[in-house]
């Protein structure tokens, strides 16, 4: 099940679908240029047809033949935040199949910071295909084991790239007249996005959007545990409950039946970092419920609030 980035390589050139690492989370990639691999991309996660994927690739040349237009804005972004956590959406060529956008006319690219990754798809010669590595709607998986567990029986093989070291999904970012507009906010935040260029100055930030699903990572119940997810701490804690943390915990914390913390020191880099991690092994306490923080709405506080909002099923 675990395989090295060349026998990786030679599964995606005969069209299957692998599990494969970034700086993000898990991506279950497949030829993003190929119906048929992209087809078992969404048979393997049940992931409905309509959800666009993103596309990534090695280097900044590959743009161009995924992208029918590329605005100003997109280039200094690319230039400023590429490789990394960024993903871009511009209008499409006519070689990115409609199974990979969702039926859109737009396509979702990020050249991911990680470099086993991008090694992998220059090996495999072909854009990659690669929606989070777990079932829909579940939690991402930020480590191989998050993956063999979820995708095991379903896939041709899982890249061991060790721990995600952002730990949630990218920034996606659209252009409207030429101006950024966020679909879903990453590590890549609206204030660096914002400081790049006077250009880029205004942002329309949206976590309940009204664009539909315009891009990956839009729909209102996504990245979600099995156990029951709260956001608002309890004056009287239920039996059998648990904590995910952020910073000082309240002053019942006592009643909790478990609790982990994102970050003792309320650093909202390391909370990002440890967020699936954390709720993966909550998840798998046989708890009742888990009680979560939320945490300042700046910077990545808001992409962490946008993963526990959509986990709850209210974002």
């Amino acid at each position: 099940m675990y395989i090295q980035i060349e026998k990786a390589a030679e599964i995606l050139k005969q069209g299957g679908i692998v599990a494969i690492p970034t700086e993000t989370v898990y991506g279950l990639a497949g030829n993003a240029l190929s119906e048929t691999a992209v087809a078992k991309i969404f048979a393997a996660k049940e992931r409905p047809f309509f959800d666009p994927l993103i596309v990534h690739i090695a280097d900044f040349g590959e743009l161009e033949n995924l992208a029918a237009e590329i605005p100003k804005n997109a280039k200094l972004l690319a230039e400023k935040f590429w490789p990394g956590p960024l993903t871009l959406v511009l209008p499409k060529r006519e070689r990115v199949p409609d199974l990979t956008t969702g039926g859109l006319s737009t396509v979702a690219v990020r050249m991911p910071k990680k470099q086993i990754t991008r090694d992998l798809i220059k090996l495999a010669g072909f854009p990659l295909a690669a929606p989070s590595a777990n079932m829909f709607q579940h939690l991402s998986p930020t480590s191989a084991e998050h993956v063999a567990e979820q995708l095991s029986e379903r896939i041709d093989g899982i890249v061991d790239g060790g721990a995600c070291e952002i730990g949630i999904e990218s920034t996606v970012v659209g252009f409207e007249n030429g101006i950024p507009v966020i679909y879903r906010p990453g590590a890549v935040t609206k204030e660096m996005i914002a400081s790049t260029n006077y250009q880029l100055s205004t942002i329309n930030y949206q976590l309940d959007t009204s664009a539909g699903n315009a891009s990956p990572g839009m729909l209102k119940k996504h990245y979600s545990p099995n156990t029951s997810l709260c956001l608002e701490l309890p004056s009287s804690v239920p039996p059998n409950s648990g904590l995910l943390a952020f910073g000082e915990l309240p002053a019942n914390a006592d009643d909790f039946a478990k609790i982990l913390n994102l970050s003792e020191n309320a650093n909202p880099t390391e909370a990002a970092a440890n967020l699936y991690g954390m709720l993966h092994k909550l998840d798998s306490c046989g708890l009742d419920r888990i009680f979560a923080v939320l945490l300042p709405e700046m910077g990545l506080g808001n992409a962490i609030n946008d993963r526990l909002l959509k986990a709850r099923g209210i974002a």
